[in-house]
């Protein structure tokens, strides 16, 4: 490789050796004259280089050798962009040239745009590539149904057959065509509601919708990778390729761990969050995991597709197509055993003078009007308003929505003052959604750290209330990811919240219960560490009024539910337009609410008794997974390569 690239120097022109020489002096003069202010900047000497180039392109040789030329101007430029942003900053915040950003990252993005364009144009006309392509969306668009509330999930035990059967009767570009924008339909189908959030968010409508397209491709390079892994192991050698086929549902486990770890962490749609309209067929969760269930839904569909490509007769094929049937029937019959015992009876003991009351507050705010300023009066009385008149029986914990108080609660000593006043009037825990803010010091980046919040008012105790902070903060709508190991991204503004995110997980008495805001919910590792530290209740605050009338605070609803039985965990859930809902730990539903209505439901929730092998072992597993991604991956990458050698 290395003679290759030597000898691909050496048969340059000329002419390529002064465009790089003449756009090397012009990226030198352009950071010499740079300013040396923190965060972003525009000065026009960072054009110069553009100009010294565009003379070039008249230069048949410079056309002929197009791409090497390109690379050569990106790389060049994203050097200078780093050493802008690495040297000369005392305040170590790092700065960079907003036109040096554009010119590194827009030629050679429209280029591979370009090659895109024409690599998808090439398949649409072969007939194959379109055979290929209707397979795949046939099979991932019905499994994007397959979640709840839609109703096909033991279905998803078959739905990807067609797509394994093209990953392996196809071509890899093939496959890899198909497999891309099948994902995009599988992704849109899952993600469609974020659209919604256009008409309530601060950033423009375009950026949102630009975003949430480029959210749907990020997630079906994930598809894409899964299949293009899955070919590789398929053409392995012949001793390494049944071991990596076996394992492969593992990876897939393991390549859905890495959506779970890190800033863009966004664990919504993992493959076995489809059995969840079954309350049976969940009851393996305890042992497995949601990761175990994503293996048995691979598995089991490629075991079929795997079967049906090798063999002729049909009737061979009969034993491996009973494994769907096999698994569906284990996991019901195992369900139906466990819930036929009396402690796995719906909300079991819940009349234990042990076991806590607890009011939820469904004010119905439409997320449009939230944050008036003009309205922020009549959205305060109409919330405590709903907890004065419609909270009758005596309530040991009154939780109030997601930002319930739409606004930094520091600056309203009012609405303190009364909440407190209400926590004694109904001698009540209160929680209470809010934002908050802290002031840092002078020649911070950030003037303030703010908060996505929930503050737990005591009767009797007048003092400031006790605080949660939101821990795992929605990408791009919360924060920017990598904020704190690139602290420039601060300077940026996208209309996200910017909001800080917390570090504790607090167990609150008497009952040892542990908050969550919004999706803290469903990242098990969090509920794990609170059942370290003692916790028996998990409640959930959360607003997907963000989401209008769609599936997602459903889906929403399925998440929460996984994690209550995963790890024997019940769960008070409120959503500020809905769901809302009580689930006991072996999920149990009750109570729960219609979206966009104005409820306030309240019941006695028994605390958790059960223990579960997964809440022990689940964070050995998904970081095992995460590992056995890794080397999995490493595996087939270098054994295609050795291939490829050997040809």
């Amino acid at each position: 490789m290395l003679n290759r690239i030597k000898s691909s120097l050496v048969n340059r022109p000329k002419i390529y050796w002064i465009f790089v020489a003449l756009v090397l002096i012009a990226e030198v003069v352009a950071f010499a004259l740079r300013p040396n202010s923190p965060g972003l900047y525009t000065h026009n000497a960072q054009y110069l280089p553009l100009l010294i180039s565009i003379p070039f392109l008249f230069f048949r040789n410079i056309r002929k050798n197009y791409k090497p030329t390109l690379y050569a101007f990106a790389l060049l430029s994203f050097l200078f962009l780093a050493l802008d942003y690495n040297i000369g900053d005392t305040n170590k915040v790092g700065h960079a040239g907003l036109i040096q950003i554009i010119l590194t990252s827009c030629p050679i993005g429209l280029f591979w745009l370009i090659l895109f364009a024409r690599w998808n144009f090439r398949h649409i006309k072969t007939r194959e590539s379109r055979t290929a392509l209707i397979l795949s969306c046939f099979a991932w668009g019905l499994f994007a149904l397959a979640y709840p509330p839609m109703p096909l999930g033991p279905a998803a035990l078959l739905i990807l057959v067609p797509w394994f059967i093209v990953l392996n009767r196809f071509s890899r570009g093939q496959a890899l065509f198909a497999t891309f924008w099948s994902g995009m339909l599988y992704n849109t189908i899952n993600y469609y509601w974020i659209y919604n959030v256009m008409h309530v968010e601060t950033a423009p409508s375009g950026l949102i919708l630009f975003g949430l397209f480029l959210l749907i491709a990020f997630f079906s390079a994930y598809n894409t990778l899964a299949g293009y892994i899955y070919t590789l192991a398929k053409d392995a050698p012949a001793k390494l390729r049944p071991i990596l086929l076996v394992l492969y549902p593992v990876f897939y486990a393991g390549l859905e761990m890495t959506r779970t770890y890190g800033d863009f962490a966004f664990p919504w749609s993992h493959l076995g969050y489809v059995f969840g309209n079954s309350l049976e067929l969940l009851q393996m969760l305890p042992y497995i995991g949601i990761f175990g269930y994503t293996i048995l839904v691979v598995a089991s569909n490629q075991a079929v597709a795997h079967t049906l490509c090798k063999v002729q007769d049909i009737k061979k094929a009969i034993p491996v197509l009973a494994v769907p049937v096999a698994i569906f029937v284990l996991l019901l019959v195992q369900g139906t055993i466990v819930l036929s015992k009396a402690e796995a009876q719906p909300f079991y003991g819940d009349e234990s003078d042990s076991n806590p009351s607890i009011a939820l507050v469904q004010p119905s705010i439409a997320q449009g009007a939230k944050w008036s300023k003009d309205r922020f009066d009549s959205i305060v009385n109409k919330t405590l308003g709903m907890v004065n008149d419609s909270i009758q029986e005596h309530a040991d914990l009154i939780v109030l929505a997601e930002t319930a108080i739409p606004d930094h609660i520091r600056r309203q000593p009012g609405v303190i003052e009364r909440l407190h006043q209400v926590a004694d009037h109904k001698d009540a825990q209160l929680l209470a959604g809010a934002l908050d803010y802290r002031r840092n010091p002078r020649g911070s980046i950030r003037k303030f750290d703010i908060y996505n919040a929930s503050f737990l008012f005591t009767p009797g105790i007048s003092k400031f209330p006790q605080r949660y902070i939101k821990k795992h903060l929605v990408p791009f709508s919360e924060r920017i990811p990598f904020d704190e190991v690139f602290p420039i991204l601060n300077y940026v503004d996208l209309g996200e919240g910017d909001f800080v995110a917390g570090k504790e997980t607090p167990v609150y008495q008497p009952f040892h219960w542990t908050p969550y805001i919004c999706y803290d919910a469903i990242f098990g590792d969090l509920v794990r560490e609170a059942i370290r530290e003692g916790s028996r209740l998990m409640v959930n605050i959360t607003n997907d009024g963000w989401f209008g009338r769609s599936t997602a605070p459903y889906q929403h609803l399925n998440l929460i539910r996984y994690r209550a039985i995963e790890n024997g965990m019940p769960v008070a859930r409120l959503a500020n337009s809905g769901v809302s809902a009580f689930i006991d730990q072996y999920g149990h539903f009750d109570k729960n609410t219609e979206i966009f209505t104005d409820r306030v439901v309240q019941r006695k929730v028994p605390l958790k008794t059960r223990d579960t092998l997964y809440s022990h072992i689940g964070d050995t597993v998904e970081i095992s997974l995460l590992l056995f991604f890794a080397v999995y991956l490493l595996t087939a990458l270098i054994s295609a390569i050795r291939r490829r050698k050997a040809c």
